[in-house]
């Protein structure tokens, strides 16, 4: 298998982001070219639903590489994302020792190999792969706690991670590694330490024009300008959560499938949910205020029209 060689500059990561269809700005580029060049891990924050997890993906699938991923969640502890051993496995293991007369120093040499290690995401990332290092994503950490935070430093840090009964195990060459936070907490400054940083904001109106017409170029050019200009419009207001790029897409496939050319007032207000994740948020727009904000998009539109 041949290994596909990273990115040797700047505009060569842009030619990767753009071959798996992820529209970057330069400085994102930029600090994942740094991160690939210098084997750091990358610590990508930001709003949910901005392309951060996608990163990762596009990574992978252009680069021929493994993408293993874990996502965190709220009790997420080292049994689950480094490695666990297989308890049943070794339990019959020894029954069938005993029966044959092994003695406990033979069992235990035994039952704690390789064998019956049961290797988790973390874990996988460290071994070798004919495609070159895998692609680890360590998505939303902030939904784990601190001591999870602390238990990752040692990966982050040299690309290895301690097993008691088998020792430290290292990776041939170092994963490339993304970290991903939708800022519900703060994380600690030992991790971000380890890594380097990069704010992945809500995209400029071209850029979400871009990102629009690449993964969804069935929908009508005016229709497209139309929705970037209305999602902007909503991340304006006093919203529980804003839509993001993710939000913006699905409603523009939506509205396709309701063959909802040029919009209308009742297609809006229905369509909402598509948009908007609380009842709270929903209800706010309802009415003639969602219907204004489309209206003063239309007009700023016919003033200055977007993409051409």
């Amino acid at each position: 298998m041949v290994m596909i060689a990273l990115p040797s500059s700047v505009d060569a990561t842009v030619d990767l982001l753009e071959r798996g269809r992820y529209v970057a700005d330069r400085s994102l580029a930029t600090v994942l070219f740094l991160s690939l060049k210098l084997g750091r891990p990358l610590f990508l924050e930001g709003e949910a639903g901005v392309g951060k997890t996608e990163i990762a993906k596009v990574l992978a699938e252009t680069l021929g590489r493994r993408l293993i991923r874990l996502q965190c969640y709220e009790g997420l502890d080292a049994a689950s994302a480094l490695y666990e051993w297989n308890y049943p496995a070794q339990m019959l293991a020894i029954r069938l020792g005993e029966l044959a007369g092994r003695g406990q120093p033979h069992l235990a040499a035994d039952i704690y190999s390789d064998r019956y290690l049961i290797r988790r995401p973390l874990l996988q990332a460290l071994e070798p792969d004919p495609a070159g290092p895998p692609v680890l994503l360590i998505d939303e950490l902030d939904r784990t706690d601190e001591p999870f935070e602390a238990f990752l430093l040692e990966l982050l840090s040299d690309f290895q991670a301690t097993v008691p009964e088998l020792g430290t195990i290292r990776a041939p060459a170092p994963p490339i590694v993304l970290v991903t936070s939708n800022r519900t907490r703060e994380i600690h400054d030992a991790l971000k330490r380890r890594c380097l940083y990069h704010w992945v904001d809500y995209p400029s109106a071209e850029r979400e024009f871009e990102i629009l017409r690449l993964k969804a170029p069935e929908v009508p050019e005016a229709l497209t300008a139309e929705i970037v200009g209305f999602v902007r419009a909503l991340r304006g207001q006093d919203l529980f959560k804003k839509p993001g790029v993710a939000e913006t897409l699905d409603w523009a496939h939506a509205l396709l499938q309701l063959d909802a050319i040029p919009l209308d007032r009742a297609v809006v207000e229905s369509t909402l949910g598509v948009l908007l994740k609380y009842q709270d948020d929903i209800a706010k727009m309802q009415g003639s205020e969602a219907w204004r904000l489309l209206e003063t998009v239309r007009a700023e539109l016919a003033a200055k029209p977007l993409g051409r």
